[in-house]
């Protein structure tokens, strides 16, 4: 008997009948922060999420070493980098941390389609700037001048709702692609 996972079986034969999904582009995004859709970013990363392994030794058991799951950490800060304009959101922003007025803020990053509507998102909890870089200026070049900001936060979570869109999105894809190829 053929064990094929879920997963794999759906791919087969979504495979064999002509279907697919394809991936999102990856330029195709929106920063919001407190419900404001922030300037224009050229660069988003620090989205990272991991399960800390704690290791656990049986007495008697010398086979294996028990791995079992312990909290999630977030490794990585959120860096945002975008054109420098005039609007110093961020710059003030990072002077109030480093004058003592810490403001945190709850935000967003929108993963968007080819439409521009969000296909998928992750919410981050409670940031606030830790790091901030201007542009590096060069006489030579023709760069646009770009600023970036480090946020420190209390975490990464992609919302049921989120979810949700990307799996609606993901089978009127497939009902969509159903009426047109078939198996002959």
């Amino acid at each position: 008997m053929n064990d094929l996972g879920l997963n794999a079986s759906a791919r087969l034969s979504t495979n064999l009948l002509g279907l697919r999904n394809d991936p999102y582009a990856a330029f195709n995004f929106q920063v919001e922060i407190e419900g404001l859709v922030i300037g224009g970013f050229s660069e988003v990363s620090g989205l990272q999420v991991e399960t800390v392994v704690e290791d656990y030794q049986e007495g008697g058991q010398n086979q294996y070493v028990h791995k079992l799951p312990g909290p999630a950490r977030y490794p990585s800060n959120l860096i945002l980098k975008g054109g420098l304009t005039d609007i110093e959101t961020f710059w003030r922003w990072h002077q109030n941390v480093i004058a003592g007025t810490v403001e945190r803020r709850n935000g967003t990053i929108y993963l968007l389609e080819r439409q521009g509507q969000p296909a998928m998102w992750w919410d981050f909890k409670k940031a606030y700037p830790v790091k901030w870089s201007g542009p590096d200026l060069k006489a030579d070049s023709s760069a646009v001048a770009v600023e970036t900001i480090e946020l420190v936060h209390c975490g990464i979570s992609k919302p049921a709702l989120s979810s949700n869109v990307s799996a609606r999105r993901g089978s009127q894809s497939t009902k969509r692609n159903n009426g047109r190829i078939g198996l002959r």
